[in-house]
């Protein structure tokens, strides 16, 4: 039963909804980024040097790492603006859970636009349907060159094709559910790492490795095994669900990856390795996945959140950070705590405290979100891929879950009359 504070939240957060759709309507679907700094040509051969030779590197770097921290903006210096996959496919979903939450027809329309937009973004050079970064990604592996597949962008596609074709189904989307799925299961590869677990590719070309690469892989083939009734997917989702199950630490974390050289922990990433497990075992009743679920609940808890008991980035570091906190790890809380707080009634005290903080310090005057609160004041630019449309799809699938619980929609001010976009 839903109480008087929960329902006050839940009208504020749609108060909060609507205005940032008429954001989005006024500021376009393009944006500067958190890789804008190295994205263009000087700040990819600044950070290319950086994992070439550490000391002139880091002197390399060491002018964007300043205007990131304290002059945020200067990012239009640059990078052009970009669209981005990841980013509408979060709009999608968004607007999918606010029509489900108002049964107001725009929304739905809104999020078909989105969906239109991916059709367009898509990596044209392979067969099958999948999305990559429109920029090229310097790593420490090398630069992934813009339009490559990654499987920590498609996944997040294809939710959002599979959440608007169950609202209204379409023989496309289910053509292009088929062809993500194949994707997926072939081109993306398997690195067989002991009996029952495999580890796989980030894109289509590297070696293996990173645990959140898995777990997504893992959810979304273990749904298309059932939307498919494919068993084959769920034989390699199955794979690597163990590789994650059988890299979770003693005390219930995950590093990034397995390389003995990535071998942080941090919010956001945490969260998306909890969520894919969350889903695989909402989807399946698999008994190890919760009793992982459980060890890294925990460990979420007593380690990924500060002394106000708000998310922070790091419970451990890679590298000297120039922020506080990211309206990223917020959002994914938000999603996780939703996703889990039926399993873990802890987590519902978390999830109200997080809305609650995200409603009264990150909603900018114009109606979008602040990125990053800085040692020293705010990062103001807003990102659709960087926090914006992430936290967009959070709040409103968290309306969405409250007027189940009401069952009825939210008071949302001026409904009939919110931008379509």
């Amino acid at each position: 039963m839903a109480t008087d504070r929960t329902i006050a939240l839940n009208d504020d957060v749609a108060h909060v909804l609507s205005d940032f759709t008429q954001w989005l309507a006024r500021h376009g679907e393009m944006s500067r980024d958190h890789q804008t700094f190295f994205a263009g040509t000087a700040g990819r051969a600044a950070k290319r040097l950086y994992y070439d030779n550490k000391l002139l590197g880091t002197a390399a770097v060491a002018p964007m790492i300043f205007l990131e921290a304290f002059f945020p903006s200067a990012r239009h210096l640059f990078h052009r603006p970009t669209r981005f996959p990841i980013a509408d496919a979060h709009y999608a979903m968004g607007f999918a859970f606010l029509y489900q939450a108002t049964r107001d027809p725009s929304q739905l329309e809104n999020a078909i636009h989105f969906l239109t937009e991916l059709k367009k973004s898509r990596c044209q050079q392979f067969k099958e349907y999948c999305w990559g970064y429109p920029f090229d990604w310097v790593t420490r592996n090398g630069v992934l060159k813009e339009q490559t597949p990654l499987i920590t962008t498609t996944p997040y596609v294809y939710e959002a094709f599979l959440q608007v074709f169950k609202l209204d189904p379409r023989d496309e989307w289910k053509l292009i559910l088929e062809s993500i799925a194949r994707h997926v299961s072939i081109d993306i590869k398997d690195f067989k790492i002991s009996e029952k677990a495999s580890s796989c590719s980030y894109t289509p070309y590297d070696k293996g490795g990173v645990i959140n690469a898995a777990a997504y892989r893992a959810f979304m083939l273990t749904s298309a095994s059932l939307l498919f009734s494919n068993e084959n997917y769920w034989k390699i989702a199955e794979q690597n669900l163990n590789f994650v199950l059988e890299n979770q630490n003693p005390d219930g974390s995950w590093f990034y990856a397995v390389d003995n050289v990535r071998d942080f922990v941090d919010h956001y990433h945490t969260c998306f390795v909890m969520k894919a497990l969350a889903k695989i075992h909402a989807l399946t009743g698999h008994t190890a996945t919760l009793k992982a679920l459980g060890k890294g609940v925990g460990y979420y808890l007593g380690n990924l959140f500060d002394a106000d008991g708000l998310p922070m980035p790091f419970s451990r570091a890679p590298r000297l950070t120039v922020y506080k906190r990211e309206l990223y790890d917020c959002a994914e809380c938000i999603n996780l705590c939703l996703l889990l707080r039926d399993r873990f009634p802890v987590l519902g005290t978390t999830l109200e405290k997080v809305v609650a903080h995200v409603l009264q310090a990150w909603v900018k005057h114009d109606g979008s979100f602040r990125s990053r609160k800085l040692y020293l004041g705010w990062d103001n630019v807003p990102m659709h891929r960087w926090g914006q449309s992430q936290m967009f799809r959070s709040l409103a699938f968290y309306l969405s879950e409250g007027s189940k619980h009401r069952g009825q929609g939210p008071n949302i001010p001026g409904q009939d009359a919110v931008a379509t976009l």
